[in-house]
């Protein structure tokens, strides 16, 4: 039978989450969870957690004042010096309020999302990749969102502490979940994999990404992979069949598998490709045999193969073609993921800035390079990209060799890696006269500003913390403002 806050005890979740009641009681019933004190409700589970700033358990007492009903906390911090005021205060104050003790509260979040989402009857869908995990999520939501009160990840809950707080949300009314899965080091994609128990799991491609935690594009390949270590024996693996490194390590694991791509031999195809510039794409959409038109709205062929998978997904599930292609002719592009805009004068903005790997920037430059107007230039405007390692100044270089290889006539970077960007331009041919290394967001939109005309492209992308959304705001006032 399905669960919901409201009707569920502190004595329900101690098992699950192999929890002490060390106070309180044990018939307490639970009207939610919170991991924020400011935000914390009356009747709400407080989970203290502990991160690289803030420590959960600071703000025990606060939560308790807000109205929560109880609280789970690790027992280190329990027998810790620092710990007894805290706890007589909540005790002393609030004698009603429920205290658990775990031994980790962020392997406890996990146990719980575990434990909630097996007492939910629905299908989940689970989504990794190097790129496109969101953008797919989002189209396979629309898809499924049709016919099923759909649950999905708000914004990029992809992780650890996102993805069970997401399962926890769970409600008798939902019958799919379809759940994003990010990784920074080895095991956090098994682990996840452990928590959602998807029926269709979904691995998009295998690049350069997050190589500080897995080193190589072999580490990258094992990490993703990790879901068909994980993954039901029952439940359906569908696979980018187009990416070399993701089924050579495919290959090993015996379940069912479906593929997607372009290549003649996958089981979801795009075939019939008409590029509509910044419009979107067409194409036939085909399947065992049938075909069907499609049409998306947002550019480049890495969205037409998120669309692909997506499509995949429906299919697994038996949804019907006119979800698939109702869903996908409906979904719009997501700020700072390749989303297309128009400037005044003629001037197509391409803000990308939400995020940024090599294997991305290589789909954003060669989407880009179809989306120009004839006559028109490709401005390219990057932050430097992050979490490399090793491997940082190589994919750098490689960066700039893709920008000047893909026709950009301006180049324009900024980081700590900016000049390995300048440097794989120069050498494939770049003139350095239309490149330039840039120190700030502000300097960034001035000289971009200065260049720009009429019929002219402009890509901005760059790693989440290096903020180039603030260049594409910047060039948008900007535009306005002539």
């Amino acid at each position: 039978m399905s669960v919901g806050w409201g009707n569920i005890t502190v004595k329900e979740i101690l098992d699950p989450i192999n929890g002490a009641l060390i106070s309180g009681v044990p018939e307490t019933v639970l009207t939610g969870i919170s991991t924020d004190s400011r935000t914390a409700r009356e009747g709400e589970l407080f989970w203290a957690l502990v991160g690289e700033i803030y420590d959960g358990h600071d703000f025990a007492l606060k939560a308790a004042e807000k109205g929560a009903a109880a609280m789970v906390v690790e027992r280190k911090w329990v027998h810790s010096k620092g710990a007894g005021k805290r706890l007589d205060s909540v005790r002393s104050r609030f004698p009603d309020r429920a205290i658990i003790s775990v031994e980790d509260t962020l392997k406890a979040l996990g146990d719980l999302a575990a434990w909630w989402r097996r007492r939910h009857h629905l299908k989940v869908v689970g989504i990794t990749g190097s790129s496109g995990k969101t953008t797919t999520k989002e189209m396979t939501a629309a898809i499924l969102g049709l016919g099923h009160r759909t649950l999905k990840n708000p914004g990029n809950f992809n992780n650890l502490i996102g993805l069970p707080l997401t399962l926890l949300r769970l409600g008798r009314e939902h019958s799919c979940a379809v759940l994003e899965m990010g990784m920074n080091h080895p095991g956090e994609i098994a682990r996840l994999t452990d928590i959602a128990d998807p029926d269709v799991g979904v691995i998009l491609n295998v690049g350069m990404a997050h190589l500080e935690g897995v080193s190589d594009l072999d580490g990258v390949a094992r990490a993703k992979t990790e879901m068909m270590e994980r993954i039901s024996p029952k439940g359906l693996m569908i696979l980018n069949g187009d990416d070399v490194p993701l089924m050579r390590r495919a290959s090993s694991f015996s379940m069912p598998k479906m593929t997607f791509g372009l290549g003649k031999e996958n089981d979801v195809r795009g075939t019939s490709i008409e590029n509509e510039g910044p419009g979107g794409t067409r194409f036939s959409l085909e399947y065992r045999g049938a075909a069907w038109p499609v049409r998306i709205r947002i550019p480049g062929t890495h969205h037409l193969k998120n669309s692909l998978a997506a499509a995949a997904v429906a299919l697994g599930l038996d949804e019907p073609a006119e979800n698939i292609i109702k869903g996908l002719a409906g979904f719009s592009a997501i700020r700072g993921r390749f989303d297309v805009m128009s400037l005044e004068g003629g001037i197509i903005l391409v803000d990308d800035t939400y995020n940024a790997n090599p294997s991305s920037l290589g789909a954003a430059i060669e989407s880009v390079g179809a989306m120009v107007a004839h006559g028109g230039r490709i401005i390219v405007g990057l932050g430097e990209m992050l979490e490399l390692g090793d491997a940082a100044i190589s994919a750098h270089r490689e960066a700039g060799r893709k920008v000047a290889e893909g026709g950009a006539s301006r180049f324009y970077a900024m980081g700590a890696h900016a000049r390995d960007m300048m440097e794989g331009a120069l050498a494939a041919g770049m003139p350095e006269d239309r490149l330039k290394i840039i120190e700030t967001h502000d300097e960034m939109v001035k000289e971009i500003g200065q260049v720009m005309s009429e019929g002219d492209l402009i890509l901005l992308k760059g790693s989440r913390r290096m903020q180039i959304e603030k260049v594409v705001e910047g060039l948008r006032g900007r535009a306005h403002g002539a």
